[in-house]
């Protein structure tokens, strides 16, 4: 016991200086993420950490006691019962120093970060810290490793080494692609198995297609819909599989449906602004789809639907019009949408003073931010799941991870261009001006949400990491127009992703309609409903959709004719 307090004390000693460099090399990777030209900006210095000395004795007092429990057991340690499903197999269970070394790092783990909370600051900085903390326990997992992971070992001698000759030449085809394989990507096909809802390129810039896509009904709604996906991403997550596609849907509803696909930026857009977006992507695609529908210049004349930072774009767009007196959207659709910045989740890690000037510093005035780059980052905010889980099976256990669109399409990365993305950062995460009317300005215009008072639909997931469900919430309390929130389970794609006819997950829906200023106080008084939110949706959207007309023949009208098929050309550039 002397030795192990020992031992615990020489950490408490050295914990302050690991959290210092965990929180700087945590800061350091994703501010340098993409390389600036010339000198790079200052880093912020690491804060000074203090523990509390009630919290960190209770720590102790923890950590000595689990412990001896510990290793009082030795090796006959049986495989932790945790929930852990990095130690859940069988292997684990008959291999007693592997699974001591797992009780072994689940034990410094929880004691690892327990005193990251008891670390003496605000808020934001044991988040931080603990975020830090994180990713390097991530890392370090024994599972991780080939000398301690009793799976990939076992399979190693079943195989008689052919698993690891495979997880080799994964590696090295991993290395040369630029990232970790989540799925077998050679089986997707952009065009022929997934994206393959008829219809045809009716228009492009610089900025974007507009697809239009084949009407599967005798007769459509005379006011037609677009659909504005996140340009971080390619708009087929909307149209994977004809099973699970949300375009595909909105079609056989009887919708005229339209979406923009984002063109995938090089260097000739390395200095285009998030204002350019909303002028020459959104705010055209608008004018062009009212066009098509014989309504230019015409109050209400189609329906518009924004997923994610698309939501936030095309609600920039219509506060810009209704500035301008325009009011050309009948109703708009929110799909887990970040509009009131004051919640963002685990992403408020990153963000303060320092952070923004240092990207507007490095790319503010020209350059891209690098999609692999962006994509890496999304995927370490869930490291287990999305980085390590993958480096396990490829490389471990020379597994082929099986074929599923949704990781292909999380894989097939876009850049953005830096202007575009410090304008981002700053007026919306940092300062979270959207919601202060007249406190950002974009196309001229001083964005006032107010005047954005058509109908909307509001819909957030219930586990979703990247727009929290409180935040998506929070635009029922901005925009002034009759308003639906409709809250699903799983998480930011899968919860939107959920097609009726798979009978999957469940929505909640409050009855009485009223919209109280939390989403706490919102579910207390919703009802949960088995299956998908899409068909309560439809509804909704069918109301604002005008009456029915013949189905038109011909994709475009007048100067808008279709130019190839669907979908385009923009989405087959790689980043």
């Amino acid at each position: 016991m002397k030795n192990q307090q020992n031992l615990w004390a020489h950490s408490a000693e050295h914990f302050q200086t690991a959290l210092s460099d965990s929180w700087a090399k945590a800061l350091s990777s994703f501010q340098n993420l993409t390389p600036g030209a010339g000198a790079a900006p200052a880093m912020p210095t690491p804060p000074q950490l203090h523990f509390a000395p009630e919290k960190l004795q209770e720590v102790q007092q923890q950590y000595l006691k689990d412990a001896a429990e510990l290793m009082t057991q030795g090796v006959m340690v049986k495989a932790p019962v945790s929930g852990d499903k990095r130690f859940s197999g069988a292997a684990w269970e008959t291999n007693p120093v592997a699974a001591f070394t797992a009780a072994m790092y689940l034990l410094n783990s929880r004691t690892l970060l327990a005193m990251t909370d008891a670390v003496d600051s605000d808020a934001k900085t044991r988040n931080r810290l603990r975020f830090a903390v994180e990713q390097g326990l991530a890392a370090a997992a024994p599972s991780n490793f080939l000398a301690f992971n009793a799976e990939a070992q076992k399979k190693a001698i079943e195989t008689k080494g052919e698993s690891i000759a495979k997880g080799m030449q994964n590696l090295m085809h991993d290395m040369r692609q630029g990232h970790v394989s989540m799925t077998d990507e050679s089986l997707f096909t952009v065009g022929q198995n997934v994206a393959t809802t008829e219809g045809a390129v009716v228009f492009e810039n610089e900025f974007f297609q507009l697809l239009e896509y084949k009407p599967l009904t005798a007769k459509v709604f005379e006011k037609p819909f677009l659909l504005v996906p996140p340009c971080i991403n390619k708009f087929y997550i909307l149209d994977l599989q004809p099973e699970n596609s949300l375009i595909r849907y909105a079609v056989s509803q009887g919708h005229r449906t339209f979406v923009i696909s984002w063109r995938n930026p090089d260097e000739s857009m390395a200095t285009k602004t998030w204002d350019d977006y909303i002028e020459h992507a959104v705010i055209k695609a608008i004018a062009v789809t009212s066009e098509i529908a014989g309504k230019p210049g015409t109050d209400d004349s189609i329906n518009a639907l924004g997923f994610c930072v698309g939501g936030t774009m095309l609600t920039t767009a219509l506060a810009v019009l209704a500035a301008r007196g325009e009011k050309p959207v009948a109703s708009a659709t929110l799909l887990t949408t970040l509009l009131d910045f004051t919640d963002t989740g685990i992403l408020d890690v990153f963000i303060d003073e320092a952070f923004v000037k240092y990207r507007e510093q490095e790319m503010g005035q020209g350059g891209l931010m690098k999609g692999q780059d962006l994509a890496s980052t999304f995927s370490f905010l869930r490291p287990n799941d999305l980085v390590w889980n993958y480096v396990v099976g490829n490389y471990l256990k020379g597994e082929t991870p099986p074929p599923f669109d949704l990781l292909y399409w999380n894989s097939d990365a876009t850049n953005l261009p830096g202007p575009y993305y410090a304008w981002y950062l700053r007026n919306t995460y940092l300062e979270n001006k959207l919601v202060q009317p007249g406190a950002a300005s974009s196309c001229g215009e001083k964005i006032d949400l107010g005047l954005v008072d058509m109908p909307v639909y509001i819909y957030g997931s219930r586990e979703d990491h990247i727009v929290p469900i409180n935040a998506a919430y929070a635009s029922t309390q901005v925009l002034p127009g009759k308003k639906r929130f409709v809250m699903g389970a799983s998480g930011h794609i899968a919860g939107v992703i959920n097609p009726p006819a798979k009978n999957k997950r469940s929505h909640w829906i409050r009855a009485d309609g009223k919209l109280p200023k939390t989403h706490a106080a919102w579910l207390q008084g919703a009802t949960e409903h088995p299956g998908s939110w899409w068909t309560d949706w439809s509804q909704w959207l069918k109301a604002h959709a005008g009456k029915q007309i013949a189905a038109p023949k011909a994709y475009g009208r007048g100067k808008y004719k279709e130019s190839m098929p669907a979908p385009g050309n923009y989405v087959l550039a790689k980043a």
